[in-house]
């Protein structure tokens, strides 16, 4: 059956009740804090993600990853099929993805969440080790390939990752806030998860660049192997490993790898060596 939506072309005043008429919502994401709804929806015989506006600051992020995906083929990241208008601001439909989301803030409460064992989160960091390098390796050349676009990430934590656990596939979504980099900071800080933002994150005037994802991606190794502490009994890498995220890590930029390139070139010589 051919897709409605994907050949819809403008939607008008209220774009719930367009997009019901059009297709089956199987499930709708009203608790978000960016001022944007998303559904999962059936359409015909395929099944799509549509993320929209509802506010000026939705449609600012929205159109930041549009910019992202018209300039990104990956694939880590689900397809945007298609952009279009309405009332409120951009309306988008990408590919639907089967993973699940390592971090739900809306029903998980902090690190009680995550340590929940029948949370994605916790079902993920107990796969064996090979299996969270790997998905990681996914992650790290994800935005390699970014940051070689000119990209920085924003916002990114695990909330970010869809995991697949039957086919141990690996997405990442909602980089609406990625910005091109480097810029300065002009508030008094970033969206985002606390444990995986680098200290300049919340410093105005501070400088955003691939130093800063050098962290960001050290504090996703750390946590997803770790509990977010290094020196914690709970770590799961080898100590070359441990080296190589150590300095990530560091509080100051200068101390970091240079780029996300340097970072990953790194981690892949740590963890060909275990």
């Amino acid at each position: 059956m051919p897709s409605r939506l994907l050949h819809h072309e403008r939607f008008s005043r209220n774009v719930e009740a367009e997009l019901l008429a059009l297709v089956r919502v199987v499930r709708a994401y009203r608790d978000q804090d960016s001022d944007c709804i998303s559904y999962v929806v059936d359409d015909g015989d395929r099944r799509l993600f549509v993320k929209r506006s509802l506010a000026p600051r939705g449609a600012e992020s929205l159109a930041r990853a549009a910019t992202v995906h018209g300039t990104v083929l990956h694939p880590a990241l689900p397809a945007l099929l298609r952009v279009i208008p309405g009332p409120e601001g951009p309306v988008h439909v990408y590919t639907w993805v089967p993973g699940e989301v390592l971090y739900d803030y809306v029903t998980m409460d902090g690190a009680a969440g995550r340590r929940d064992p029948t949370s994605a989160h916790a079902r993920f960091r107990a796969l064996p080790v090979d299996r969270i390098v790997d998905a990681l390796d996914v992650v790290f050349d994800l935005h390699v390939v970014l940051a070689d676009a000119g990209f920085v990430a924003v916002d990114f934590y695990d909330g970010c990752i869809l995991y697949d656990f039957a086919g141990h596939q690996l997405w990442v979504c909602d980089i609406d806030e990625y910005h091109v980099c480097p810029f300065m900071l002009a508030s008094d800080r970033l969206p985002g998860s606390r444990r995986f933002m680098a200290p300049e994150e919340f410093v105005r005037g501070s400088t955003i660049d691939q130093r800063t994802n050098v962290f960001t991606l050290g504090c996703t190794a750390t946590v997803l192997l770790s509990d977010g502490r290094l020196d914690a009994p709970a770590w799961r890498g080898t100590e070359p490993m441990r080296t190589v995220l150590r300095r990530a890590t560091q509080p100051d930029p200068t101390e970091r790898f240079p780029t996300v390139a340097a970072f990953v070139h790194a981690w892949r010589e740590a963890s060909a060596a275990a």
